[in-house]
């Protein structure tokens, strides 16, 4: 196994943070779009945490596993899957019930030209699945996007801050949280609305595409001069113990890095790091979609994944010609077409 390797894996397994939590958590645990970018090492955590908490619950993701050999390799690892479409009706007569409940259903990349299901798959959805767990905690996967851009000198928009949301996308995602709202007062089901930005991995994410453009010389993008990243793990990590934090009628919660992150300055670093010159279009812009996380590090402490740990892993990682993700962030985006 390779250096950078053990390092991606070492960074995948459960802090005593995590394992504490999840000791302290009743119930078991249902992923409902396990198969998405987050949702298997998301799987793959709660199980490593239940497991080092020595503590019995079972772990059930939910999805229609398009991804070839997915469902058979969660399942090795002690996850029970389910294989649904959750816009089927006939399916929720079928679907097991928790306390606990993460939900990660949605979609963005190709929203544009496809609007309809976006705002199915984003606003419909929900309503299947309050109703159906009405009597879990559920913790709601949703996106800064929700909210305007804002003054880069402002620290990001916290949770108070009135969503304004750009775009289908957002307005399809301030739906969501609509509807899961509505019904978290109407059942009183306690809900935690995890807004989430920008979850970086290896495979993908702000850091990786800035990193690819800089070592194959493409353009990068200044306009959005200003970025929140936070590493996969950490994100993943945070949601498994917001369960703990779910409130009735909800609670919103910011998820993402403690910096306002320069896109010319990461740039410029991976440049030195790969010894290239890194190739700049537009001016970065007085306003940004940036988010403040700082209540997100009152109730779990700091990410335990830091800026440069993440930036020198990933530039390792396309060094060694790691596998990526061909599911663009587009952080570069002002206009909320995805």
């Amino acid at each position: 196994m390779s250096d950078v390797l053990k390092k991606y894996t070492s960074l995948l397994l459960p802090s005593e943070r995590l394992v504490k939590d999840i000791a302290a958590l009743d119930g078991d645990i249902i992923i409902l779009g396990v198969g998405g970018k987050m949702g298997p090492d998301l799987a793959r955590l709660c199980k490593a945490a239940i497991v080092k908490a020595g503590v019995e619950k079972k772990v059930t993701g939910i999805a229609r596993f398009s991804e070839p050999g997915l469902r058979e390799e969660l399942e090795k690892e002690g996850i029970v899957t389910i294989k649904a479409d959750l816009l089927d009706n006939a399916v929720w007569d079928t679907l097991p019930k928790a306390k606990n409940v993460l939900y990660l259903a949605g979609t963005k990349f190709g929203t544009k030209g496809n609007e309809p299901f976006t705002w199915a798959m984003n606003t419909y959805l929900p309503s299947k699945v309050a109703e159906h767990y009405k009597d879990s905690r559920i913790v709601v996967f949703s996106t800064g996007n929700v909210y305007p851009l804002t003054e880069v000198y402002k620290g990001g928009a916290a949770e108070d801050i009135r969503p304004e949301p750009i775009g289908e996308y957002g307005q399809s995602c301030l739906g969501r949280e609509r509807i899961f709202q509505y019904f978290s007062a109407k059942y009183e089901t306690p809900v935690l609305i995890y807004r989430l930005n920008y979850a970086n991995d290896v495979k993908y994410g702000v850091l990786l595409e800035i990193a690819k453009a800089v070592l194959n010389e493409k353009t990068v993008d200044l306009t959005m001069g200003n970025v929140n990243v936070i590493w996969q793990g950490d994100a993943n990590e945070f949601a498994i113990r917001s369960l703990l934090h779910c409130a009735v009628p909800y609670k919103i919660l910011n998820i993402t890095g403690p910096e306002n992150v320069s896109v010319r300055w990461v740039a410029e670093w991976y440049g030195a790091y790969f010894n290239k010159k890194p190739v700049f279009s537009g001016e970065e812009a007085h306003t940004a979609l940036l988010s403040n996380a700082t209540e997100s590090f009152r109730l779990f402490g700091y990410p335990n994944t830091t800026l440069k740990v993440m930036m020198e892993m990933i530039g390792e990682w396309l060094l060694n010609a790691g596998e990526t993700i061909n599911k663009p962030t587009h952080f570069q985006e002002r206009d909320g077409n995805y």
